[in-house]
């Protein structure tokens, strides 16, 4: 079986360091669908307007090396406790597959690169393939009551994010609006460090619509230092 991209994802990240670990957790994040020419066809997107929210399955592109273990350190449990790759969202599987659910913003019908869709909740790098696209159906998809393993026992705390007003300013300057600074924020407050870092004297960068970001992390404060 061969499988082809339909389209790619297109969002602030250029490396996998920084984008949010599940989709919809930055309800706040924005990015775009892009068709690959065989698929800038308006036809096949008649009626996706009516849903809210879409399914998107896609492939793990940037992924340097296979899956050999059959168990994996999921991130809520601080990267030290092993389950089983089926029992985790892990990047690192058999197939390298991704789903993700986002919240569909508008279709933007006429443009240079055929109909796009714009989307918010991602939990993309930019660049990434789309494999294919389905409308999230609340009656078949929604299952509130449901248990989570051990995300039930592992509540995610957000960090308190700390951007001072200079640093705020020279973002502007390089092209961050409103709008960006509060999805960077929002970014930011999930704690992009890998879960096993506590080092509070260690400074991290996260590349963010192609700015450099770094930041450091005290108990739950984190603080930026620097962008360029």
């Amino acid at each position: 079986m061969t499988l082809e991209p339909i389209a790619h994802f297109h969002s602030p990240f250029a490396t996998k360091f920084g984008v949010p670990k599940q989709s919809g957790i930055v309800e706040a994040l924005r990015g775009t669908i892009v068709f690959v020419p065989a698929y800038r066809n308006a036809d096949a997107l008649r009626g996706i307007d009516a849903f809210d929210f879409l399914w998107l399955i896609w492939a793990f592109h940037a992924n340097k090396h296979a899956a050999h273990s059959p168990m994996v350190r999921p991130p809520r449990l601080g990267g030290n406790q092993r389950v089983g790759v089926f029992a985790s969202r892990s990047p690192f599987r058999p197939n390298p597959l991704g789903l993700s659910s986002v919240q569909l913003e508008r279709v933007e019908w006429e443009s240079p690169q055929g109909p796009v869709l714009h989307v918010r909740g991602a939990d993309l790098m930019d660049g990434t393939p789309i494999l294919d696209i389905k409308p999230y159906v609340t009656y078949a998809d929604a299952h509130p009551q449901a248990r989570s393993g051990f995300v039930d026992d592992h509540a995610w705390q957000r960090l308190t994010v700390v951007l001072p007003d200079v640093l705020r300013k020279q973002l502007q300057a390089r092209g961050l609006d409103a709008q960006r600074l509060d999805e960077l924020v929002a970014v930011l407050a999930e704690d992009p460090r890998p879960p096993y870092q506590h080092d509070a004297q260690k400074v991290y960068g996260m590349l963010f619509y192609g700015v450099d970001v770094r930041f450091s992390v005290n108990e739950q404060v984190l603080t930026v230092v620097s962008c360029s």
